[in-house]
C-alpha cells in the first residue's frame, strides 16, 4: 500500500496532561531526524500544524509524535509523505494520562 500524502496535522487533545507536537523524519540520507516542537497543546483543544513550519523539509517521509509533560512521549505508527501546501490533513486524536497516554490515528479529510 501507498504511503499517503498529507499537508497538515491535526491533534484533537483530549488527554489530561499539557503536550506538545513534533514530527520525526527521514532525512536525505535515510537518518531519522526530529523536527522542533509546537507550543504547548492544552486539553479541549484542537491544533493544526503544518509541518513545514517545525523544519520538515518538503517530500520526506514523517511521523507524528507528542511530548508529553512530565510523562512518556507518543509516537504514531502510521508514515505520511509531507508536501507542503497539499489539502489533506491527518487527524489525530490524543487521550490519557501523563504516564499512560493514548495517540490514534482518526483519518485523514481534505
Amino acid at each position: 500500500m501507498a504511503i499517503q500524502t498529507v499537508g497538515k496535522f491535526k491533534l484533537n487533545q483530549q488527554g489530561g496532561y499539557v503536550c506538545r507536537t513534533e514530527f520525526v523524519y527521514l532525512d536525505s540520507n535515510g537518518q531519522l531526524q526530529s523536527s522542533s516542537q509546537t507550543g504547548n497543546e492544552l486539553l479541549g483543544q484542537s491544533y493544526t500544524t503544518d509541518p513545514g513550519s517545525l523544519g520538515v523539509p518538503d517530500g520526506s517521509t514523517l511521523w507524528m509524535k507528542i511530548w508529553v509533560m512530565a510523562g512518556h512521549d507518543n509516537q504514531a505508527q502510521q508514515a505520511f509523505i509531507y508536501q507542503s501546501g497539499n489539502s489533506a490533513v491527518a487527524d489525530y486524536t490524543c487521550s490519557g494520562t501523563t504516564l499512560s497516554n493514548h495517540l490514534a490515528l482518526d483519518g485523514v479529510s481534505s
